[in-house]
């Protein structure tokens, strides 16, 4: 998940270099069998975050003992302290209890149809020296399984490379980004194709591999990007062209730079109105037509492209959203921000806890979202589950009647005209 400020490259130029050796088809985006059709179908889904790649906001009783040190701030640091033997049998616990079969249920009977599931290079490829532990592929495999026997699809994410792609601590190590240096991206090539054969015969079920998370445009070479996007399709493809393949957009924002049609492959854009000061500072009625302002422009793309990112919160104030031990711009006590209201109720809580005034703004946000990005091939929510963060938490936003049910049920009609 997206968690820096918004001092980002926005060169069409540089997204015209993303994608330029990647060969164009016609306006019509896919001619393969995929088992889903995003062309005449909406995907509407949910983030499985904080499951096989730990993020300590969304589980903070994980990293709790290390509240006051702060030492151990990603699964990384997690793994070095603990070390492989007590790392892996606090995880093996995480994995086997923090998402399960019945939350595939449930989220299909909630009306979705897909599931975005990050996975950490570690799992599929490890690199000796890393402190990392092994296991989440025998869970993946269940996981696939679930979703097959839910009637769900799924896209697994490459969510974290070798060397940390953007430096946040969902990567699995907060702090530099490295990746493009040394070995980093032929590892990570290493690790897409060992993901891609593992599941080259569930393609009834994964029908899209996405080839990195949030690559950070601001900080990578851009035309390496291209490169490892070239070839991280190859890659996948060559273990079955069933599988359509995502890719970030890498923070850029003007996505009629990729050009015509590609088969198969999907753009993966994250919004969220809350990593910088303005957006933070954004009324309600702002978020939401900021969020209706991008319907048309997804409508516009020419290949399929998914929201594979968004939230119902309009504030940063989840309890170390931005970091363990780090706070909220909302409130002004994150590092050069300014005060715009209270955390109170939102830090951590439950929907049921929120204001009126709260559940109100939400609820409209949402029906905005739901309706932006249903102009074009459709949606994720992040996330799921968390332990205490209402404004994230889509199963207690389901509960406490502010995600719609049906889906398309609206207490606001008509905001995005």
């Amino acid at each position: 998940m997206f968690r820096t400020a918004t001092n980002l490259l926005r060169s069409a130029t540089a997204i015209l270099a993303l994608l330029s050796n990647v060969r164009a088809a016609p306006t019509e985006m896919s001619k393969r069998a995929v088992a889903f059709d995003y062309n005449a179908n909406k995907v509407r889904g949910v983030n499985l975050g904080g499951w096989l790649v730990l993020e300590p906001w969304i589980t903070p009783s994980i990293f709790g003992e290390w509240s006051s040190s702060q030492t151990v701030v990603d699964e990384y640091t997690y793994t070095k302290t603990l070390g492989k033997a007590e790392a892996s049998s606090r995880l093996q616990n995480h994995w086997n209890t923090f998402i399960t079969q019945g939350d595939f249920n449930a989220i299909a009977q909630a009306g979705l149809n897909h599931v975005r599931i990050p996975v950490g290079y570690w799992a599929v490829a490890p690199l000796g020296g890393d402190p990392y532990v092994q296991g989440q592929l025998d869970v993946l495999d269940k996981a696939i399984n679930w979703a097959r026997g839910a009637g769900l699809k799924v896209m697994l994410d490459l969510h974290g490379a070798p060397g940390s792609q953007n430096g946040f601590d969902n990567s699995g190590k907060r702090g530099d980004i490295d990746w493009q240096k040394g070995d980093t991206v032929s590892q990570t090539l290493t690790a897409l194709q060992n993901l891609a054969n593992r599941y080259k015969g569930d393609t009834d079920v994964v029908t899209a591999i996405e080839l990195l998370n949030e690559p950070a445009g601001w900080a990578l070479d851009l035309a390496g990007v291209q490169d490892f996007y070239s070839k991280g399709s190859q890659t996948v493809k060559s273990a079955s062209s069933n599988f359509a393949v995502a890719l970030h957009d890498a923070f850029q924002t003007d996505w009629s730079g990729f050009g015509g049609g590609v088969d198969n492959v999907m753009i993966d854009t994250h919004q969220y109105q809350i990593f910088s000061p303005d957006e933070v500072g954004r009324s309600p009625s702002e978020h939401v037509s900021h969020a209706c302002s991008l319907g048309p422009k997804l409508a516009s793309t020419n290949k399929w492209i998914v929201v594979g990112e968004w939230t119902g919160a309009q504030t940063d104030c989840a309890k170390w959203l931005n970091g363990l031990g780090k706070g909220a711009r909302y409130d002004g006590s994150f590092p050069d921000s300014r005060w715009t209201g209270d955390c109170k109720g939102k830090s951590v809580g439950s929907v049921a806890s929120l204001s009126s005034d709260d559940k109100n703004n939400i609820r409209s946000y949402i029906e905005a979202q739901l309706d932006a990005y249903e102009q074009h091939t459709g949606w994720f929510f992040w996330t799921w589950k968390t332990e205490s963060a209402p404004e994230w938490d889509m199963q207690d936003l389901l509960a406490g009647g502010l995600f719609p049910q049906p889906l398309n049920s609206r207490q606001h009609p008509g905001q995005c005209g």
